[in-house]
């Protein structure tokens, strides 16, 4: 490897260690003509992702998209931005250690809702709420139910944060003139939480 100090391209491999939980192997070379100590870093170079949209059209996956989506939904809630990021990542991992690398933007939202469910209830229904586009009350309310009915063990505390935003997500939704079909979103980072809870 090219020493960045003189340019030499020989040198020795003193040190040799994983590095970012194993994703990435360290070394520390020395160059054989100046005697330079630097630092290299192998990784695994990934074929880009791409997202396959409702309407069959393709884009490149966009991890900024995905978090801003994510952050909306946890917006005034106690979720940190490192518990995004990690989210984030898992779900890039997954999709980036399979052979295809064409994904489902529905597999994504599908992806982001199982690891949300885990980390904030609220946060969950908000982006529920947009992803699967509740068409009445009713399949609205079913998937409240199974929430609250899984998340028994928390206590009130957690079902009257839930109830709170129900009764905001109703207000807003009265209070809304009535449009026509919502447009079709893309799932890959760009779901947009309108009439979020204030």
């Amino acid at each position: 490897m090219k020493c960045p100090v003189c340019g030499h391209l020989e040198d020795r491999v003193i040190d040799s260690r994983p590095s970012d939980e194993g994703a990435a192997i360290r070394r520390r070379r020395e160059c054989l003509a100046c005697h330079y100590r630097f630092t290299t870093y192998e990784k695994v170079e990934y074929l880009p992702l791409f997202v396959v949209k409702k309407d069959g059209s393709r884009e490149p996956f966009n991890r900024e998209k995905l978090v801003t989506s994510i952050m909306k939904a946890c917006t005034k809630r106690q979720v940190s931005t490192d518990q995004i990021e990690h989210l984030v990542s898992s779900i890039e991992a997954g999709f980036s250690n399979q052979l295809n690398r064409e994904v489902p933007s529905e597999k994504i939202g599908e992806m982001v809702l199982l690891k949300l469910r885990d980390i904030d209830e609220v946060a969950y229904v908000r982006f529920a709420s947009v992803y699967r586009r509740f068409s009445d009350v009713n399949s609205f309310l079913t998937e409240l139910l199974t929430l609250l009915n899984g998340k028994q063990e928390q206590g009130a505390e957690a079902n009257a944060e839930l109830a709170r935003y129900l009764a905001q997500y109703f207000q807003d939704k009265q209070q809304a003139p009535s449009a026509g079909p919502a447009e079709d979103q893309p799932v890959a980072g760009s779901l947009p939480l309108k009439g979020d809870a204030k």
